[in-house]
């Protein structure tokens, strides 16, 4: 489970608060959708769960399975099981994709006690998850992202959400530059990594993408806390309404 306690938090060269008393719970096996206008600190959010390091924590606690996770680096989180897929996933030229997600696979395996992969047992499992996500094994032997559309490149990172298998699962505006077709395998890709040991954050902007995957509940981020908690019909209501009524300071 993931439970936010009163967190703030600043750009750690500048003193100006981004986010200023988030308190969120997600429970295992559930999916939350954070959504707000540009500005309210989503992706802050996204970026301090998974341990980006030029912010800073000025107050408040990260708990994941009961164990805080604020002093650990990015590296152990993603052994305790976080993952962030990024809005603008990130180009790796001179690094094959099956090269980058061999070594990231059994680098998490290994700092989890678990076997790592042979060669033959990774070729099986990638090939078998790739195939679910469209993804011809062809692409994995080209550089990271390199030359990829806007949707090779979000199906090219949940399937390195499958591979290495996290427990919290941060999606930052996923279905940013996706077309229909591509929202729909990449939402396919993710909603079969739904399951009771599992929780996810997903950030969007747009309801579209809860069309697909289908939250359990929505909380709108405005001014850097949470001003509304509802369900999947509160991301109905935002998409006909917009954030007017958020636009003012918090209180």
């Amino acid at each position: 489970m993931l439970e936010i306690k009163n967190l703030h938090v600043k750009i750690a060269a500048e003193d100006k608060p981004i986010l200023k008393g988030i308190n969120l719970v997600v429970p295992n096996g559930e999916v939350h959708a954070i959504m707000g206008p540009n500005g309210s600190g989503k992706s802050t959010l996204a970026y301090v769960l998974a341990g980006r390091s030029d912010y800073e924590v000025t107050e408040g606690d990260i708990l994941w399975n009961n164990e805080s996770i604020l002093g650990m680096a990015p590296d152990v989180r993603a052994a305790k099981g976080v993952f962030l897929a990024f809005q603008y996933p990130m180009e790796i030229p001179g690094v094959a994709g099956l090269t980058f997600l061999r070594t990231a696979a059994n680098a998490v395996r290994k700092k989890r006690g678990q076997a790592e992969y042979t060669t033959p047992e990774f070729m099986k499992v990638v090939r078998e998850r790739a195939a679910k996500l469209n993804i011809d094994i062809e692409m994995l032997k080209r550089p990271v992202n390199v030359g990829f559309s806007g949707g090779e490149k979000k199906r090219s990172e949940i399937l390195q959400m499958a591979m290495l298998e996290p427990t919290l699962c941060v999606l930052d505006e996923t279905d940013s530059g996706l077309d229909i077709d591509a929202l729909r395998i990449v939402s396919d890709g993710v909603n079969a990594l739904r399951g009771p040991d599992r929780s996810m954050v997903v950030i969007t902007h747009y309801q579209r993408l809860l069309d697909y995957i289908v939250p359990d509940k929505v909380h709108v981020l405005a001014h850097g806390v949470i001003r509304k908690t509802g369900d999947k019909e509160l991301a109905k209501q935002l998409e006909t309404t917009g954030y007017a009524e958020f636009e003012g300071k918090a209180a």
